[in-house]
């Protein structure tokens, strides 16, 4: 199964909590992201009209799609339950909250899920904590073996 994971997130952002979406995708949308095929370069999620969107995330044409490929940066909407979507409304009138793609994947019915994430922004100062921490826990483990 393909997974893709947005790693800078865990690095830029503090991730509150976490929703598992729908995306309304194109049928070569469905088989570049299957073949690995996306990036999430500066994409986010917002609200608007009560319907959650997907902005800015880069899925590349099919490499053997013909006049019917889909546009790589169009915005796509997520399919989220009415009071899922509330919830995170009232998160994001917070300040510094926004909301971001944090994987792609597909679940056992084949189906593309996106996990999103409500985040509020690191400090410089909490990266360094974070990285020194990975870097204790990783000598941990060295000094196990």
């Amino acid at each position: 199964m393909t997974e893709i994971k947005n790693r800078s997130a865990y690095h830029e952002y503090f991730i509150d909590a976490k929703y598992e979406a729908g995306m309304v995708l194109l049928g070569t949308e469905v088989k570049s992201i299957r073949n690995g095929k996306v990036s999430f370069n500066d994409s986010y999620c917002l609200l608007h009209k009560g319907e959650a969107w997907i902005k800015s995330l880069h899925i590349a044409e099919y490499s053997h799609g013909n006049l019917n490929n889909h546009e790589p940066m169009r915005d796509r909407k997520l399919l989220l339950q009415r009071r899922e979507i509330k919830k995170i409304e009232s998160k994001l009138k917070e300040k510094g909250y926004t909301l971001i793609p944090l994987r792609i994947y597909f679940n056992e019915k084949g189906f593309v899920k996106i996990e999103i994430g409500l985040a509020k922004g690191k400090k410089l100062h909490d990266k360094r904590d974070t990285i020194r921490q990975k870097d204790a826990e990783r000598e941990m483990k060295r000094s196990l073996k």
